[in-house]
């Protein structure tokens, strides 16, 4: 399970929303599930998940949980960082 929190319409979180989907598309089709919530809409959410910058990504499931901060631009980061790379290696 993959949660992304973002801060308004912001280029950032716009960037951040579009790649992960794009990322998570081309390589787990299907195989994911993904949440995304503006704190500026839901202010507790920030504090209860400890929310420091955004954007943020954040697998809860399988543990352990990860979190990646930016606007997921980076491609191979967000692979390793979410160990979908190694995943794909195993098939």
């Amino acid at each position: 399970m993959l949660k992304l929190y973002v801060s308004g319409a912001s280029p950032n979180s716009v960037r951040a929303i579009g790649n992960i989907q794009r990322i998570l598309d081309q390589h787990i089709a299907n195989r994911y599930t993904l949440s995304i919530t503006d704190i500026h809409q839901d202010k507790t959410v920030a504090e209860k998940e400890q929310i420091i910058a955004v954007p943020v990504l954040i697998r809860k499931f399988p543990l352990p949980e990860k979190r990646l901060i930016g606007d997921m631009s980076d491609s191979e980061k967000v692979l390793k960082g979410l160990d979908i790379v190694n995943a794909k290696t195993e098939e």
